[in-house]
């Protein structure tokens, strides 16, 4: 199981119920919430979707530490319910933004690269901190593994749209930016699979 979580045949895996856990649920969902409100401003402002596809990120990463938040404590099922809402509206996110990326490319535009790059290193900086905070709890039950996904995502994605802006400010055009948008939801669709795929397991056998 490389991409799951490492979990054992006579162990169950970790559930969250920690004060650490909790403490930094708390800091990510507050670095991702700040964030969201940023990029998604920027992103209008500059013309990029890129930046629009990561503040979407930011607000999916939210609203997923935010509802792990509340399961934490509560029997399996009701993790996994949890963990089949955060891939499920990942999903929808993920088709939102290859279906505008795809509309764009037949009225493409060239973005604000400084813009870009400047939000960029925002939202990289908050993403590598987020993504530090949570690296210790990076394996654990569909609720614990999606909230570490998530995280990755935005590290991912951040790194990606600075590269766009310097194509974008390299080669003069709108298409860099696009092709990252169009990688980014690719992205969110392979999270997405391997959150809802998790949390079945987990409903069908009753494990974590």
């Amino acid at each position: 199981m490389s991409e799951q979580c490492h979990s054992h045949d006579h162990a169950e895996a970790f559930d969250g119920m920690s004060a650490g856990y909790r403490r930094a649920l708390m800091w990510v969902l507050a670095l991702n919430a700040g964030m969201f409100v940023v990029e998604m401003f920027a992103g209008a402002l500059s013309g990029s979707r890129a930046l629009q596809a990561d503040a979407l990120d930011f607000l999916a990463d939210s609203f997923t530490y935010g509802l792990s938040f509340w399961v934490l404590g509560k029997p399996l099922r009701w993790r996994s319910y949890a963990a089949l809402v955060k891939g499920g509206s990942l999903l929808l996110i993920g088709a939102w933004v290859l279906g505008t990326t795809v509309w764009q490319v037949f009225a493409p535009h060239q973005p604000q690269a400084e813009v870009m790059g400047v939000i960029g290193l925002m939202a990289l900086a908050a993403n590598v901190a987020s993504a530090l905070i949570l690296l210790r709890y990076r394996d654990g039950d569909a609720n614990v593994r999606s909230v570490w996904l998530c995280s990755r995502n935005d590290a991912i994605g951040n790194v990606a749209v600075l590269g766009a802006a310097g194509l974008v400010l390299l080669l003069g055009s709108g298409w860099p930016d696009l092709a990252v948008a169009g990688v980014m939801a690719t992205l969110f669709l392979h999270s997405a699979w391997l959150i809802l795929r998790q949390a079945l397991r987990e409903l069908r056998t009753g494990r974590a």
